[in-house]
């Protein structure tokens, strides 16, 4: 337990460059709480007393402003910066390494009692206020942009911006993203695609200037 303990406190370390000291971690860092709770749940709710592990997410939820069920599975080493407004379903499975934004949701979109949440994959990136939805999987080291909403499955490595998420770029698996999640620097699909119409229009008025000065 102690090295669980420990190995979180490292993850905020090496996610967080505002984090100082141990102890301002061990006390200040409400996503670091939300899963050390998340944890006591998910081990009473393995136990079938399901009661007792909703009123510890509950409880987390009001301590921090991170709703996690207790039937969620989750990975090593997850980290939730400044979490206010993370909400992970039922059935969401959450590999290693993954780190998520405030605001973002692991969401569901069926009524029926079966896999209805995302899966993500090891070392995902979800960012601020994201959306992802559906038992769709997120593939490993794929970043997902603050504000997108994601409802179909993103393959390992690519990153996913907008509304719905698009997918802008896109590398191999195992290998380092091409683009890195820096939300202020983030493509807009739409918007270059509105670059290409206008460069495109402008090169036909040169055109047709051209044709009508050799007249």
């Amino acid at each position: 337990m102690f090295k669980r303990i420990a190995e979180d406190v490292r993850t905020v370390f090496r996610e967080d460059p505002a984090a100082r000291g141990v102890l301002e971690v061990l006390l200040c860092y409400p996503g670091l709480h939300a899963i050390w709770l998340y944890r006591i749940a998910h081990f009473f709710w393995r136990f079938k007393l399901r009661l007792l592990a909703r009123l510890i997410s509950h409880l987390a939820r009001f301590l921090t402003g991170v709703e996690i069920h207790p039937g969620a599975k989750i990975g090593r080493r997850f980290f939730i910066d400044h979490g206010m407004g993370v909400v992970i379903g039922e059935t969401s499975e959450i590999g290693d390494d993954v780190l998520m934004y405030q605001g973002a949701v692991l969401g569901g979109t069926t009524h029926e009692k079966k896999k209805r949440h995302p899966t993500i994959g090891n070392k995902v990136v979800i960012g601020a206020d994201a959306v992802v939805l559906g038992a769709i999987e997120i593939g490993a080291g794929a970043r997902v942009g603050s504000g997108s909403v994601v409802v179909k499955s993103v393959p390992a490595g690519a990153t996913v911006v907008g509304v719905p998420g698009r997918i802008v770029q896109a590398s191999e698996p195992k290998v380092k993203p091409l683009l890195d999640l820096e939300h202020g620097r983030l493509p807009d699909p739409v918007a270059e695609a509105v670059n290409i119409l206008v460069k495109k229009h402008q090169d036909l008025e040169e055109r047709i200037k051209k044709l009508e000065g050799n007249k």
